[in-house]
């Protein structure tokens, strides 16, 4: 993704991976699950399964499949959903976690983010931030505990903020906005 370069950081994997565009540094938050886990996922025939650095992710039905496994090896491992697709992490990390460690580097406060989601994997993050911001395709939980609901889905619903951001941002300096 050329685009990232514009960013200061970049939360990645759900909150485990701290990404620094400029340097092209990765600060990793926590553990990969063992590969006993991910052996054993692979011998029940959980399909598909995707690995990250950190995360391992897979979609509906296996959840109870990942869920067992997790309970029988006595894993510190928790599952987050994501409108179907079923994410493992340590139980320690989710995106507000990310979300903190990238805020403690940059120096800045919570109150300072707006942040955007659409699934119960942005419950934590979208909690933590001072705006939290459902596209209006969020899940009806997530759109309850927003702050604010876009008219617009998916992109659009970023798009949305964004425009809404910088027009804000232009009427404080004084000058024109257009939206």
């Amino acid at each position: 993704f050329p685009e990232v370069a514009i960013f200061d950081r970049v939360v990645a994997e759900n909150g485990p991976l701290v990404y620094r565009p400029q340097t092209r540094e990765t600060r990793i938050l926590s553990q990969p699950p063992p590969a006993a886990f991910i052996d054993e996922l692979r011998r029940r025939g959980v399909q598909p399964l995707t690995l990250g650095q950190v995360f391992v992710a897979t979609e509906q039905p296996n959840e109870r499949v990942v869920l067992a496994v997790i309970s029988e090896l006595g894993l510190d491992l928790h599952v987050i959903l994501n409108k179907g697709a079923v994410m493992v992490l340590p139980a320690s990390v989710n995106k507000a976690t990310g979300l903190r460690a990238a805020l403690d580097e940059l120096g800045l406060s919570p109150q300072a983010v707006v942040g955007i989601g659409d699934a119960e994997n942005d419950e934590a993050f979208l909690a933590m931030c001072g705006c939290g911001v459902a596209v209006a395709n969020a899940l009806d939980s997530l759109k309850a505990q927003a702050d604010h609901v876009t008219s617009g889905e998916d992109g659009a619903g970023v798009r949305e903020v964004i425009d809404s951001l910088i027009s804000e941002d232009l009427r404080s300096a004084g000058g024109k906005a257009s939206a």
